[in-house]
């Protein structure tokens, strides 16, 4: 699970509270690839007794999200999504363990093509069940830049004051 003590972590993951109730286990963590793990639950499957795709594409865009972002960052800057390509290939079902490999393709500048592989299954006997191709791009982290620009103008702020006269030229106008 997220967060528990036989998983990796990753600063994302403190307050991703989607990825928590998925029951998300990360695997491995490097520069540009992930895998995650996380077994099936009831909750998570369709009319149809399979698990509901949005289900696996979640998982799999948790995968993507933590390939793209470095767990050693400065939180400048945020990776995110501009646009996700998914192919189911294969059911899954509830009990079933799967696992999600994250992978960065290439990476120009601020844009990035990312492959995910979803496998069911045993890691000797195990089945691709979908495909995601994720496209990034690096964005400047705002609730970071509002932060270092709200604490930049607290300091560069002086005070200034007035004495008042009848004529407005002559004010005198200090700085303490």
């Amino acid at each position: 699970m997220v967060g528990s003590s036989t998983s990796l972590s990753h600063p994302m993951l403190a307050n991703d509270h989607a990825s928590a109730w998925l029951g998300i286990e990360v695997l491995e963590l490097g520069d540009g690839h992930a895998t995650i793990a996380m077994t099936l639950r009831k909750e998570m499957m369709n009319g149809f007794g399979v698990t509901h795709g949005g289900m696996i594409f979640a998982f799999a865009d948790s995968a993507f999200a933590l390939a793209c972002n470095p767990a050693d960052g400065d939180g400048s800057t945020i990776t995110v999504g501009s646009g996700v390509d998914v192919n189911f290939l294969k059911p899954s079902r509830e009990g079933q363990r799967i696992t999600a490999a994250a992978k960065r393709r290439s990476s120009q500048g601020r844009s990035g093509i990312y492959d995910v592989r979803i496998f069911a299954g045993s890691p000797e006997d195990r089945d691709v069940i979908a495909e995601f191709r994720g496209r990034s791009r690096t964005v400047l982290n705002k609730a970071a830049a509002t932060t270092v620009a709200s604490t930049t103008a607290a300091a560069k702020t002086v005070p200034v004051t007035t004495t008042a006269t009848s004529d407005p030229s002559s004010r005198e106008v200090g700085q303490r």
